[in-house]
């Protein structure tokens, strides 16, 4: 059986079982992180929800600006601009880790972490198109996913037991988490190199993505609500642990082992359109329930249904591959995705950073569930959206 498993990943592309590692070890890496950064923020500095959605400014500024950053390093092709931004992300965790004697030094190195992390956002899944077959996009896309997720339960569970029975801190877990990402850098460095693209084309905007775009839109407000909020109730309403967010993600990832490949095959099978238009009803379902659940239900009964939407929605992110997957099927010009993706991404962020002032303002002045609330209605307004999608067979 071993013999088989290897044989078979030896048949592979070398460039391929390059990426594949690295994107294991980014799996690994950035779950150390997202297990401990909600309570490393509560613990150390006590924000307040209005503080928490503030410093979605400096967090995710760098997503609006990576169009210029990446026009900057245009001499770079995509695989050695991704080796950089993991350098980039290694770096602004270690001085997290290492040198936040204040929040406003601390919001310098998380700027600085950002900035790597939003240049590698569009690249993930440009280079893993790149190594797809004709047809099989969704599929390879899912492998990727996958075992960025079997890592990224790895990284999880080491925050559990490191928590509680290693004696591990913030500090100690992020120095973890930026050896990985180093090691991330190293094997996409030694992938073959890509052709750079001309800076020119980094600015181009097409009438012919509109659709694309707004849909970049309506996920960046409400992935912003979730990536920002749905933590911060956990750790703030329900005061839950670090061990327990770990925990969550670790659920997450097991059932993401099975979960991401088999939607890159839907992908293939059913189309974009079907499989964005069923992420927006579930997602008006995972907001309600996410904001209403505790004014609805007892204490437990809430708790374990904000745990499953938690779940869910973590889930649900992968389903940015059908987005990029549809790109790829109205692209003009197949030498435009891998920027256009990183303009979607930079459009995203212009709502996502408003969002997230604009959500910790309501959840001042009128509670968390009205942010929810405004994630379903956001879901609502994307299941319209995805209905105008049009792909040639």
């Amino acid at each position: 059986m071993l013999r088989k498993i290897k044989d078979k990943v030896l048949s592979l592309p070398k460039d391929f079982i390059f990426f594949l590692i690295a994107i294991s070890f980014f799996g690994f890496s950035q779950s150390i992180v997202d297990s401990t950064f909600n309570n490393f923020l509560n613990e150390t500095f006590k924000l307040s929800n209005f503080d928490r959605g503030f410093l979605e400014l400096p967090r995710e500024l760098p997503g609006f600006l990576v169009i210029f950053v990446t026009a900057l390093l245009s001499f770079l092709c995509s695989r050695r601009l991704a080796a950089l931004s993991h350098l980039i992300i290694a770096i602004g965790i270690f001085l997290i880790a290492v040198f936040s004697i204040n929040l406003s030094v601390m919001l310098i190195w998380l700027f600085i972490y950002s900035i790597g992390q939003h240049i590698f956002l569009p690249l993930n899944q440009s280079i893993g198109m790149e190594l797809a077959h004709e047809g099989q996009t969704g599929k390879r896309l899912g492998q990727i996913s996958g075992a960025t997720n079997i890592f990224a339960i790895v990284g999880s569970f080491v925050i559990f037991i490191g928590f509680n029975f290693l004696h591990f801190n913030f500090r100690i877990s992020f120095i973890i988490a930026s050896i990985g990402f180093v090691l991330t850098s190293l094997f996409i460095f030694l992938m073959t190199q890509s052709t750079p693209t001309p800076v020119k084309s980094k600015f181009s905007l097409r009438k012919e993505y509109g659709l694309f775009y707004w849909l970049c839109i309506l996920f960046g407000t409400r992935k912003q609500i979730f990536l920002t909020f749905a933590p911060w109730v956990l750790v703030t309403v329900f005061h839950q642990k670090t061990q327990v967010v770990a925990t969550l993600l670790t659920i997450g990832g097991i059932i993401g082992i099975f979960f991401k490949p088999l939607l890159g095959k839907a992908i293939d099978k059913f189309g974009e359109k079907t499989i964005l238009t069923a992420e927006a009803i579930i997602l008006i379902f995972v907001c309600l329930g996410y904001g209403f659940a505790r004014d609805i239900f007892s204490e437990t009964v809430a708790l374990i249904i904000t745990f499953s939407c938690y779940i869910l929605d973590q889930l649900l992110m992968s389903v940015s591959m059908a987005r990029a997957t549809y790109l790829k099927k109205i692209a003009v010009d197949k030498s435009e995705i891998s920027q256009t993706l990183t303009m979607g991404v930079s459009i995203d962020h212009i709502f996502s950073i408003s969002i997230a002032l604009i959500s910790g303002l309501i959840w001042l002045k009128f509670g968390y569930q009205f942010v929810f609330l405004i994630g379903a209605c956001i879901a609502f307004i994307n299941m319209i959206s995805t209905s105008q999608i049009k792909v040639k067979s």
